[in-house]
């Protein structure tokens, strides 16, 4: 797509085709504009070459909305959300395409309580960056550019006060860490070595020069995971360019998915601490079987990782996350954090003294199909209707788009999207057969809807 994507959390494109300079300026002057309480900015990058070109950029806005701005260089998305809290900034930027290919960039935002801003506030932005050019200060009125020199230390601590730090340090895991030359190093070096891990990195410095394509998925990290095996790990960690999400691959070279990380994950959270649990609707149901076998409550939420922390605050939720491999603890921060997965792992594996694979067998297994049918925009209520009129022994929920639940744990969501004439298609059961038949039953309602 060469479409610039605006979104409620910030906003992605091309570099010096629909993404430059400029533009980020024009939309972080329009988050600078929404009535942020008084204090500085936060302003970091995920270590794409493009990075410091757009940091620079939304820095000489901060400064020139006459606020300070603490620049945190190459930092993780999480990261981030810990230093506005630790410094009482009044906002954050993050410069990140998160998955999307080297050729991409993006903005992503966080508001005072260090986390990325909720649809409402997101949509005012989005309404200003549309109508409106950005104000002009003099030069009385600027902000100071302050670099920061540690950022990692307030998450690294966070980090560890939620585990057995001595327990793991004992067992000395072998790990591989797959960086990929994106953020994740800069605080994954710090936290393995913290755990006593004997430690490999791919990719360590933040270069932006991907050593394979970032998103982490098994056909992304072949090469990753026959390396890790020649290498004996223990574990292998891998992460995506802004280290918000997390992929897990075992002893063996297997890839587990990215769904099982918050799964393995809330196992052992709930294991000890109960509460209220959240997912987005698209997670797969291990997270709900999972909080019904420690007792605990559970709740879906729309998908995006803003609308799953909104419904954490609502309900003061113990933990949260999306199946894309991003677990959110609150007691580190309310974002998707790579490094809270990676710890609660390695905790896990030395209390139980299991591998990997083993972990993951003791847990509920199911099947997701993913697919994309094409649908113009105006007919997507007849199509839900329709999804709806057929399967009528499902539940059926408009939440996000719509989910139908089956008595027999399948669901299927059907999502709209934003920005293409399209809807995306989930489906979840018991094998990937039946999976795959609610994908292409909709596939085929589509076509007469």
């Amino acid at each position: 797509m060469s479409e610039l994507i605006i979104s409620v959390s910030g906003l992605r494109g091309i570099v010096g085709e629909t993404l430059t300079a400029e533009v980020a300026q024009r939309f972080a002057c329009a988050y600078l504009a929404s009535g942020l309480p008084a204090g500085p900015v936060i302003v970091a990058r995920d270590g794409r070459a493009s990075g410091t070109v757009l940091a620079n950029a939304v820095a000489s806005a901060v400064q020139a909305s006459g606020r300070d701005c603490f620049y945190a260089d190459v930092a993780a998305t999480p990261t981030v959300g810990r230093l506005v809290k630790e410094l009482q900034a009044a906002a954050g930027v993050q410069v990140s395409a998160s998955h999307n290919p080297v050729e991409w960039n993006g903005l992503k935002l966080f508001g005072a309580d260090g986390r990325v801003i909720p649809a409402s506030a997101g949509q005012a932005v989005i309404e200003r960056f549309r109508n409106s050019t950005p104000g002009r200060v003099d030069g009385s009125q600027t902000g100071s550019p302050i670099s920061l020199a540690d950022t990692t230390s307030g998450h690294l601590a966070a980090v560890l006060a939620t585990v057995d730090v001595k327990a793991i340090r004992k067992r000395q895991f072998k790990v591989v860490l797959d960086a990929n030359h994106g953020s994740g190093a800069v605080l994954g070096r710090r936290l393995l070595e913290a755990l006593g891990c004997e430690i490999t990195i791919h990719g360590e410095l933040p270069t932006g020069q991907f050593i394979h394509r970032p998103e982490p998925t098994a056909d992304n990290l072949r090469e990753v995971a026959r390396q890790s095996v020649a290498a004996g790990a223990d574990a292998v960690f891998c992460q995506d360019p802004d280290a918000d999400r997390l992929a897990i691959i075992d002893a063996a070279g297997r890839y587990i998915g990215e769904e099982y990380t918050l799964a393995l994950v809330l196992d052992h959270v709930l294991a000890r601490r109960k509460g209220h649990v959240v997912t987005n609707c698209s997670t797969s149901r291990m997270a709900a079987d999972i909080a019904a076998r420690h007792g605990c409550t559970f709740s879906l939420s729309a998908v995006g990782e803003a609308n799953v922390t909104d419904e954490m605050i609502r309900y003061k939720a113990v933990f949260g996350g999306e199946g894309n491999g991003g677990p959110i603890d609150p007691r580190v921060v309310l974002v998707r954090d790579s490094f809270v997965g990676m710890a609660q792992v390695l905790d896990l594996m030395a209390e139980r003294g299991q591998s990997i694979a083993e972990l993951v067998s003791g847990l509920p297994r199911y099947e997701i199909c993913k697919t994309t049918i094409r649908i113009e925009r105006a007919n997507v209520p007849a199509l839900l209707d329709l999804l709806e009129a057929t399967f009528s022994e499902a539940a059926s929920s408009r939440l996000d788009g719509m989910r139908l639940d089956w008595p027999d744990n399948r669901w299927l969501l059907i999502r709209p999207s934003n920005t293409e004439p399209i809807v995306r298609a989930v489906a979840e059961a018991s094998s990937l057969e039946a999976a795959q038949e609610l994908c292409d039953r909709a596939t085929e309602l589509a076509s007469g809807a």
